[in-house]
């Protein structure tokens, strides 16, 4: 990350700016956590969305995720050769492929989500308890009133 001593003062007192450098911080340590393991964090969204969701169809998971229908076909793709996720045609509409965590992807997800927290952890390291919970609030609060966020 850029040292403070190096970044224009009229950018480090913006708190997008902070939150775009942390948030892109982040991401890449996550990232390459997850390369470590040959997985990609659009796998670990996918994992998530079955496991929190349940079952969707394929185009339901674009929708959701906001992922562009032939990059989320490759995931799946991915994730269905580890034996992460089940997919099954629907008998009535021969287009329509419904998408499942199988017990491997809901165990693949809980290292994922061990790794994520970690990261989280690492990024955090400044801030106590409180803290955390406190900045975790005012996050959720802030993406709850954005327009078109996930």
């Amino acid at each position: 990350m850029t040292s403070e001593t190096s970044t224009p003062p009229t950018l480090l007192d913006l708190s997008t700016y902070l939150l775009s450098r942390i948030g892109r911080t982040a991401r890449t340590r996550l990232a390459e956590r997850l390369a470590g393991r040959g997985l990609r964090l659009w796998d670990m969204a996918v994992l998530a969305a079955l496991a929190d969701f349940g079952p969707h169809a394929q185009r339901d998971l674009v929708r959701r995720l906001g992922v562009d229908p032939s990059d989320l076909a490759k995931v799946a793709d991915r994730l269905a050769t580890a034996g992460c996720v089940e997919r099954v045609r629907d008998g009535a509409d021969r287009r329509r492929v419904s998408v499942s965590i199988t017990a491997t992807g809901r165990a693949v997800l809980a290292e994922l989500d061990a790794e994520a927290r970690a990261v989280q952890d690492e990024v955090l390291a400044p801030l106590d308890a409180q803290e955390r919970r406190t900045l975790h609030d005012l996050l959720r609060r802030v993406q709850h009133d954005l327009p078109g966020a996930l």
